[in-house]
């Protein structure tokens, strides 16, 4: 006699685990704060306006693995990000705006007041508009008789390791704004802070001139993707 085949239980489908996964990760990030997130988190709430109607998880930990952290992810330049599988212009878009965004709340926070009352706040500045750039940019604080920042002027850009410098020009436009100070700094693409010769020498070059016109050069920065190193603190001003 034949056995009747045994009935099994029916199988379930299998859990989707991201379902729901963007209005989980929003409460958390809207109950807990921007702490409550690791990078490629916060990357995909920004990845979520562009994209409304896929999952990016994974275009969020592409994009990491690819540029090396959120920062530099950010900070791509456009036509690489978009030679990213899955990034969109709407994607390359909407990370300009977070960097123009991030780069006015620095500025906020300096301009018109005291640096060297805020030098942290001037750090994070200067960190945040150059240290991901691919060339070298050369950038003057024109600072006024109350050390307030009146101005903050990129007056040079140059190649991965070179920019031009002429501190005649720099001088110029300070006696066009009446200021009484400086601070200059540009960045290193390589990722080394250490200043060359040709750093060194334009520095005491600007600062001798400047002293000619009773305008005070406070320090050089030399901005890194990890360091921004100050001369004042090296004793190289």
């Amino acid at each position: 006699m034949q056995e009747k085949p045994t009935k099994m239980p029916p199988t379930k489908p299998a859990k989707n685990h991201r379902a729901g996964h963007r209005a989980r990760l929003r409460a958390r990030f809207r109950k807990a704060g921007p702490d409550s997130v690791q990078d490629h988190e916060l990357l995909e709430l920004i990845l979520f306006r562009a994209i409304p109607r896929r999952d990016v998880k994974d275009l969020a930990h592409l994009l990491i693995d690819d540029f090396g952290d959120l920062s530099a992810a950010l900070a791509a330049p456009r036509d690489d990000l978009l030679a990213i599988p899955g990034v969109t212009e709407g994607v390359a878009d909407d990370f300009l705006v977070v960097r123009a965004a991030a780069l006015r709340f620095g500025q906020s926070k300096i301009l018109h007041k005291p640096a060297l009352a805020n030098w942290q706040d001037l750090v994070i500045y200067c960190r945040t508009k150059m240290a991901e750039n691919q060339i070298e940019e050369f950038h003057v604080l024109f600072l006024d008789k109350q050390n307030r920042i009146i101005a903050d002027e990129k007056m040079g850009q140059g190649t991965v390791d070179h920019t031009p410098v002429y501190p005649r020009e720099v001088i110029k436009r300070a006696l066009t704004l009446n200021a009484t100070a400086l601070i200059i700094a540009h960045n290193h693409p390589s990722g080394d802070p250490s200043p060359s010769h040709a750093d060194i020498d334009m520095t005491h070059k600007l600062r001798d001139l400047a002293k000619g016109f009773n305008i005070s050069l406070h320090d050089h920065l030399i901005v890194a993707r990890g360091e921004v190193l100050s001369f004042k603190e090296k004793g190289l001003l």
